[in-house]
């Protein structure tokens, strides 16, 4: 049963879920061109569905749950799984909303090769007869995680990491960081005439943030003057266009401000 904003990643996961059963759409901003999450009073949860399948950080549109909801509130208990790729270790979770989190490493952990599975003890040893054996979950754990061979260099890095975002105070003390980075950035665009951001303020992603020029046509003068500045990765996805800024955990508060500095040169100069 997964819910948008669905954009690309959850459409994905709706897509691969059907091949093994019936999928409710229990909530869309479809009509609202997914630049908000509808209010989880009015998802049209199913009574018999085996799991509710949510996309916490949608990196194209730039759409975030800020809380995971309680869906147990709502509708009885659920079993949630959270597709947490591009924001997991940017914020604490909270573990009694939510059963399973997945997530590939490659926007907080690491290199693209691992993917990082926490999943409830007692869910483990409900695989699907069709379920392929390096992803039954209870494999898995029997074999510690390597009942294939591991990416061990990947795993390594990602140890790296782990140790690095201890050393920044953990969790509680990177989510401060990402307040203060996505803040600045979110006060700028909407203090700003020239540039705009069409995501609702109460589900802004910390995480990428999409912006567009008023003036279209300046697009491609503004990306080259941003990689002349050393600012690079700027161009929106191909699906919605504009800029997008993706600040995840390693990026530092100076690198926000002198995107932001950027800009507003760019803006004075072209007004």
């Amino acid at each position: 049963m997964p819910t948008r904003p669905r954009r690309t990643w959850s459409v994905k996961t709706e897509q691969e879920a059907r091949r093994y059963g019936a999928v409710n759409i229990a909530a869309s901003s479809e009509a609202q061109k997914y630049h908000r999450i509808p209010a989880v009073a009015d998802w049209k949860l199913s009574d018999d569905a085996g799991y509710v399948h949510l996309c916490t950080n949608e990196t194209i549109v730039g759409v975030e749950f800020q809380d995971i909801p309680d869906i147990g509130q709502v509708k009885g208990d659920r079993v949630v799984v959270a597709d947490a790729s591009s924001h997991i270790l940017s914020r604490p979770i909270d573990w009694s909303r939510v059963q399973v989190v997945y997530g590939g490493a490659q926007k907080n952990i690491g290199p693209a090769g691992v993917t990082i599975v926490i999943v409830r003890e007692d869910l483990i040893g409900h695989a699907h007869p069709l379920c392929p054996s390096a992803f039954n979950w209870r494999l898995v754990a029997e074999h510690n995680s390597m009942y294939n061979t591991p990416p061990t260099y990947a795993i390594y890095i990602a140890g790296l990491v782990f140790q690095w975002l201890k050393r920044q105070g953990g969790v509680p003390a990177i989510e401060q960081r990402n307040i203060a980075k996505a803040s600045a950035l979110y006060d700028y665009l909407d203090q700003s005439d020239f540039y705009r951001n069409e995501i609702h303020p109460s589900c802004r992603s910390r995480m990428n943030v999409p912006f567009f020029l008023g003036d279209e046509s300046r697009n491609d003068a503004f990306l080259q003057q941003a990689r002349a500045n050393g600012l690079v990765q700027l161009k929106g996805h191909k699906t919605v266009g504009g800029m997008r800024a993706s600040i995840y955990n390693a990026m530092p508060l100076e690198g926000v401000m002198a995107l932001i500095e950027f800009m507003r040169e760019f803006e004075r100069t072209s007004a």
